[in-house]
């Protein structure tokens, strides 16, 4: 379980982003303690280290922003980050055929 505390007050949230998006940044590094480094996929195991957890870095600054346009940007990196977070978990997948 993620050591993010909840950051909302309202108790019928369904979802803490914060803690999903620490939880899976916490949950991409145990699935690569699993895996082999070689040659070929250290690269990409660095990079989906610092994509994955960055997604929950970039969301708690969106969730601190100063301003609409502020957190547009900063959740838009949230976005960017995760998809190079599924596209390096793809390539991972093959290289470890």
């Amino acid at each position: 379980m993620s050591n993010v505390k909840s950051m909302s007050n309202d108790k019928n949230q369904k979802y803490d982003l914060a803690e999903r998006t620490a939880k899976f940044g916490e949950d991409i590094v145990e699935f690569i303690k699993e895996l082999s480094p070689t040659n070929i996929n250290q690269p990409l195991i660095n990079q989906i280290i610092r994509s994955a957890t960055s997604i929950g870095a970039n969301y708690m600054e969106a969730d601190g922003a100063e301003s609409k346009k502020d957190f547009k940007h900063k959740i838009g990196i949230c976005k960017k980050e995760a998809k190079e977070t599924l596209i390096f978990s793809a390539i991972i997948n093959l290289s470890k055929s």
